[in-house]
Parts: structure tokens; C-alpha cells; sequence
């Protein structure tokens, strides 16, 4: 019953940080760290092999690394490339490709939508919430979490910790 609890860390912090960079712009950093820590507790839980747990903390660190390469070329938000990095050992290299189709078709339907709302005037009820208006008035931003976020949930049953979990 525990490790289904550190498992369950994936789908909060993702939908978390989600919503945090659709209201704020903003991923937290304890969001980054706790779904990077409750991958080894998950894995641990449930028994993953050491060499597991070990590849997962090395698709880490090479998400990292292409992620602040992306930071740094402006492509992606730093928070974002922490969250990539964070969510890297979950996914691992088995299920890495699932969830790049999903997170670049969420992106892009998110992209769709997000222009489409910006290109619309700004309605008076927008006041009464600040981040829709924060949303609607960032016309170079996008808060790449919701894409990110996205991926993760529609490839999460094919993580080799879901695999562990429930079999497959």
C-alpha cells in the first residue's frame, strides 16, 4: 500500500505543476524534488532492481543536461527543465518516446488554444481572476507544464514503476 502512495506522487506533482505554471508562470521547485525523491522510494516500495533505480537517476541527469541546453537556447523555462529532469527516471528510455508524441501533441493543442485565447479581446470577468489575465495578456509565454504535465499522465501506465506495480 505505501509504494502505490509514492507511486501516486506522479500524477499529483505533475497535475501540481500544471496548474501552479497556469496560475503563476511558475513550477516550484519542491514539486521538481519531491516527484524526483518519490521515484526511489517508489522503486524501492515495489522492489525495483538496483540497476534499475540506477539508470533511472542516470536518464536524470542526462535530462538535466539537455534540458538547461534548451534553457539556455530560450526554448524551454528553467522550471520546466527541472520538471523534465524530475520526470526523466519515471519515464525511462521504455516509455521515452510514447511521451514525447504525447507531450508534443498536447503542446501543440495547448499552443492552438492558448492563441486562440489571446486573440480574442479580454472579457471584463477576467478581473476577477488575475491569472486568466496574467494567461491572456503573456503573449510570448506559454506555460509548458500543461504539455509536460500532459505526456505524463497518458504515458504513465507504460513507467517501468506502473509496469512494476501492475504488471504489463
Amino acid at each position: 500500500m505505501i509504494p502505490l502512495i509514492f507511486l501516486s506522487a506522479f500524477p499529483a506533482a505533475l497535475i501540481i505543476a500544471a496548474l501552479n505554471d497556469l496560475y503563476e508562470f511558475k513550477i516550484p521547485n519542491w514539486v521538481s524534488a519531491v516527484l524526483f525523491c518519490a521515484y526511489f522510494a517508489a522503486g524501492l516500495g515495489l522492489g525495483a532492481e538496483p540497476s534499475s533505480l540506477l539508470e533511472g537517476f542516470l536518464f536524470a541527469c542526462a535530462a538535466l543536461v539537455v534540458g538547461f541546453g534548451l534553457f539556455a537556447a530560450r526554448i524551454l523555462g528553467g522550471g520546466d527543465a527541472k520538471l523534465l529532469a524530475a520526470i526523466a527516471p519515471w519515464i525511462g528510455p521504455a516509455a521515452l518516446a510514447p511521451f514525447l508524441v504525447n507531450m508534443a501533441v498536447a503542446g501543440g493543442a495547448f499552443a492552438v488554444a492558448l492563441i486562440a485565447f489571446r486573440k480574442a479581446p479580454a472579457l471584463p470577468v477576467y478581473a476577477q481572476a488575475p491569472w486568466l489575465l496574467r494567461l491572456h495578456q503573456r503573449p510570448k509565454d506559454i506555460p509548458y507544464a500543461v504539455a509536460i504535465c500532459a505526456g505524463g499522465l497518458l504515458s504513465f501506465s507504460q513507467t517501468p514503476l506502473f509496469q512494476l506495480a501492475f504488471g504489463g
